[in-house]
């Protein structure tokens, strides 16, 4: 069975963005020997305009072949008007106000998104990307089988968490911890089942 992992960029103190789910002050930690770890193990992570810029679009996918992420994560790449962010993946984006998908690559989520992760997860493959947001996060909380929080060294106070949902008690074992020279760990971590 494939697995769903929630794949997250988050301050020191769990917030995954600002009030109005900005993130880009993450980008400045995105350097060194993390940009390496991208390059080179996450690179199916990576959206297909910076695998393009990193001369890696070739590069197989080996952790994830498919992406789900909510309607305001996908308005980031509808902003740059690119309709395809991660061409390289199998692409959903759970939207109940997108009527009809603008890329024939993105398929739209309208209904039951729990019920088409578990569909998902009965297909051969590789695992399915979660890239967020916190909605879609919250929704699809008792479906993510692994966490992978990039934990950037900044302190935000408040803003977007992991997972906006009611309150719930989820049980993860640690996998490993790795950290990287501007201070950005990766903990990675399996549910509990």
């Amino acid at each position: 069975m494939r697995k769903l992992s929630y794949f997250i960029a988050a301050s020191i103190d769990g917030f995954i963005g600002d009030s109005d789910g900005k993130s880009d002050f993450f980008m400045q930690f995105v350097s060194g020997d993390f940009l390496e770890y991208f390059k080179n193990e996450a690179v199916d992570t990576l959206p297909t305009m910076a695998r393009q810029a990193f001369g890696i679009d070739d590069a197989p996918n080996t952790e994830y072949d498919t992406i789900i992420q909510g309607r305001a994560s996908y308005d980031v790449a509808l902003d740059a008007k690119v309709t395809s962010p991660y061409a390289h993946l199998r692409e959903l984006v759970a939207s109940r106000s997108i009527q009809e998908s603008p890329d024939p690559n993105v398929e739209i989520v309208s209904g039951d998104v729990v019920a088409r992760i578990r569909e998902l997860k009965q297909e051969d493959g590789l695992g399915i990307y979660l890239c967020g947001g916190a909605n879609l996060a919250g929704q699809l909380m008792d479906e993510v089988d692994e966490l992978v929080i990039k934990t950037y060294p900044v302190v935000l106070g408040t803003g977007m968490p992991m997972f906006a949902t009611d309150f719930r008690v989820g049980e993860f074992t640690l996998e490993s911890v790795r950290s990287f020279d501007n201070g950005v760990v990766v903990r990675k971590y399996a549910r509990k089942r």
